[in-house]
Order: structure tokens, then sequence, then C-alpha cells
């Protein structure tokens, strides 16, 4: 089978996968990958750094030259990384399991198994090119740092799994995503998330706390949520309400 990934660049131990492909990505190819085998400071959402045992997991950054995806509809790639990782992970997992959380976390039987940070880099009002930093946890089984909820796939499955096969079957999924239109990835996108019908959330600006079920997510990622007890919707970006888990 062709592989997908353009030009695969492997690293014993790097500082993170998405500094060094944002220093080389003018040179580099759609579907370039640079994957490291240990990443010293791998950034996370939030600023948050990313666990990974080395050698356990995938830590990995993609370049991605998306067509045509204007600035203000940067969400829609977001999405459809999200979407490429979760139909892959289905591939091993349960298909059930695998959802996205809002914006782009991917969750496994109510538990985190991946996370994504996507940077893009503009040209007038369109991406010129993104870089998607992904750390997936693939076999590692014992997690040593205070974040709250993480799992692997070999935690789930009962057993390790092949960690080149899964790169090239993510990467594989993420381009035919993309390469997919755009029109109907929101609706599966919609269908994909996790908590959809009911979560607890923390307004973080304010503290209240408050169960809401997911109403809309706009074209540029911002959520609307409908409070469960009638109260009126309440819209969120990024970073101003947290999930109480």
């Amino acid at each position: 089978m062709t592989s997908s990934i353009a030009r695969l660049i492997a690293l014993d131990s790097v500082n993170s996968t998405s500094s060094y492909l944002a220093g080389i990505a003018e040179t580099m190819p759609h579907g370039t990958v640079v994957s490291a085998y240990a990443q010293t400071a791998g950034r996370g959402q939030r600023g948050n750094s990313w666990e990974s045992e080395p050698g356990a997991n995938l830590t990995f950054s993609m370049l991605l030259r998306p067509d045509g995806i204007r600035a203000a509809e940067q969400f829609s790639l977001s999405e459809a990384v999200a979407l490429g990782i979760a139909s892959a992970l289905r591939h091993y997992l349960p298909d059930t399991a695998v959802c996205i959380k809002w914006p782009n976390d991917i969750y496994a039987a109510d538990r985190k198994i991946c996370g994504i940070l996507i940077e893009n880099s503009l040209l007038g009002s369109c991406i010129r090119h993104s870089i998607a930093g992904i750390g997936i946890n693939v076999n590692q089984t014992v997690w040593r740092s205070d974040a709250p909820n993480p799992v692997s796939m070999a935690q789930i499955a009962g057993h390790g799994f092949d960690r080149d096969e899964v790169l090239e079957r993510v990467c594989r999924e993420i381009m035919h995503e993309l390469s997919l239109p755009s029109a109907p990835r929101h609706d599966r996108y919609m269908q994909s998330l996790w908590g959809r019908y009911g979560l607890t959330y923390r307004d973080t600006a304010t503290g209240e706390i408050f169960r809401a079920s997911i109403r809309s997510i706009a074209p540029d990622g911002m959520m609307t949520l409908a409070p469960l007890d009638g109260a009126p919707e309440r819209v969120y970006a990024f970073k101003e309400v947290a999930v109480i888990i």
C-alpha cells in the first residue's frame, strides 16, 4: 500500500516536533511528518505539556497545505484532523468508545487518548500551511503527571500495538478526510462530539457550574451550549468554559 506520508523524518529526541517542523516547513511537501521517539517539550492546549513515555506512544507533527480554506474557516481544518484521527482509532478500538471532545481532543472510553494542537500560517485571507502537533497514547500504561484522565489504546484493548502501523493509518485517514468535500464534514464532527447531549461545565470567568448540551459549533469554533435547566443559551470560545470531569 502506498504511504500517505509524503516524507517521514524520524528523530530519536527533540524538544518539540512542531517546532522542528516549523523550521523546515517552507521546503517540505504537504503530508510531511516529523516523529520523535522522545519529545522533551511537547506542547498541549492551554500551554500544558504532554506526557509521553519514550518509545511507548506517538508524538508527531504533520505539515498540511489545505486547499482553499479561508482563515475565517480554519476550524474546518481542525475538524478534519480530529475526524481523521478518530476514524483511525476506531479501526483498533470499539467504534462507540471513540469521540471528539470540543474543540479537538480525542476521547476513548470517556478518557483522553489523544491531544491535538494546530498552528496555522496565513497568507492573506487563506491558510498557507498548518502544522498539526499530535500526541496519541498507544502503549503507555502508567501515568506520572497530574493529567486528570489519560488512557491508552493498550489499556482499552488489553494488548500493545505497532506504533508505525498506527502512525501510517492515522496520517492516511487525515489525508483522506482533507480530500473530502468540507460541507458534510461539520455534520460528522457534530455527530462525533463527546458529551453532546449533556455534560457539567464551569464558566472559567465566573466559576459558575452548570449542566448543558451542545447546541451548535460555529465555523470559527465557538460553541453554543443549551443549559439543561432551560436557561438562555450560552456562547463560548475555547478556554472560556471547562468540562467538569
